[in-house]
């Protein structure tokens, strides 16, 4: 089998992402004829970076924005302020906004492939600059590489399997080498063990090339076994960004805490199963979000100042800035925690 050639070109765990102050709003029909046109706020200012061979999952309720900012990352949208960088830029500040190597694998296979075009083709599509037999030769070794034969090439997408489409996918995002790949609910459509096939697929491609993921997921036992770091994202914000050997017992905010507590309770080291917390009410609307904290409408412990001014990402942790820090959007950081272990009945009891 062959194996695709590592990057040679930069150190192993140089920085291939990085996100600055991003902001993605969306303008909706107006209800009225007065008063400015609404914006639905899918990113609010969202900085973060990646480096080479790492993962990064992204987690959080449906409409929080974390498919936005993957579509904002691989360049299909543009961000109203901010930049993104990717590739060797992304290791420099203050270089202009530009766009290295990214791919992209999206939930549904079937759909991001043309029917009417063989496997090959669409993998060569990714390779313009190489001629013909290059092409096909490249394309041969990446169905390798995801665990098909090479006659896979001829076929088309009816004759596959769900698992050999998103395997084609895979093949089609890697055969280009880049340093980047924007994984958005990429195994969801998946069986429980296909999905394990394919994540360990992506995980010893990792190994071998030095790639890096951003992989977004509302399975968060997926995301937190596969992810070196977790972001969580709520109402358009980051809210926490911790490493993934904090997500059982570390997680700091408060939607973190209730986020996590919806994970099958399983018991924990002691034999207790986990608490859920139940939060009370619905997000806001991200056309009007709340003044101050995102979170506050629903934060069983929040206070007066909670609603007066956003709090900052602040660090949490040790290491320099690129260092693997817990970063929380909490002016009362683990004070939820308590909650969804065994010790208390309730929410309020909890916090008291």
């Amino acid at each position: 089998m062959s194996t695709t050639t590592p990057r040679t070109d930069a150190p192993p765990h140089h920085r291939v992402l990085r996100v600055e102050d991003v902001r993605k709003h969306f303008k909706v029909r107006r209800t009225s004829l007065r008063g400015p046109r609404p914006h639905v706020h899918a990113v609010d200012d969202v900085s973060l970076t990646l480096h080479a061979g790492q993962t990064l999952g992204v987690v959080g309720e449906s409409g929080c924005g974390k498919s936005t900012l993957g579509r904002v990352i691989v360049g299909l949208e543009q961000p109203g302020t901010g930049s993104v960088h990717v590739g060797a830029d992304a290791a420099r500040a203050g270089t202009p906004q530009a766009r290295g190597t990214v791919q992209a694998v999206f939930q549904d296979p079937a759909s991001a492939l043309d029917p009417r075009m063989t496997v090959r083709q669409s993998i060569t599509e990714a390779l313009p600059e190489l001629d013909r037999a290059a092409r096909d030769e490249r394309a041969a070794e990446a169905l390798e590489e995801v665990g098909l034969p090479r006659e896979t090439g001829e076929r088309y997408p009816h004759e596959l399997s769900g698992g050999q489409q998103q395997r084609v996918c895979i093949a089609r995002a890697v055969v280009a080498r880049p340093e980047l790949i924007l994984l958005d609910e990429a195994v969801t459509s998946l069986d429980a063990s296909l999905q394990a096939q394919v994540l360990d697929l992506l995980k010893r491609l990792q190994e071998r090339t030095g790639v890096a993921y951003v992989f977004i997921s509302h399975d968060l036992r997926a995301v937190r076994n596969f992810s070196d770091r977790v972001a969580v994202m709520y109402l358009g914000q980051i809210v926490e960004i911790a490493p993934a050997a904090a997500f059982d017992t570390g997680l700091l905010h408060p939607y973190s805490v209730a986020l996590r507590s919806t994970e099958a309770r399983l018991p924990n080291d002691t034999g207790e199963r986990t608490r859920r917390i139940v939060l009370e009410g619905e997000p806001p609307s991200a056309i009007d979000p709340p003044s101050g904290c995102r979170f506050v409408t629903r934060c069983p412990v929040a206070e007066a100042r909670c609603h007066e001014a956003l709090p900052e990402l602040a660090a949490h942790g040790e290491g320099g800035e690129d260092a693997e820090d817990h970063l929380v959007r909490c002016v009362k950081p683990g004070a939820l925690a308590a909650a969804a272990t065994p010790g208390a009945d309730t929410v309020s009891e909890a916090v008291r």
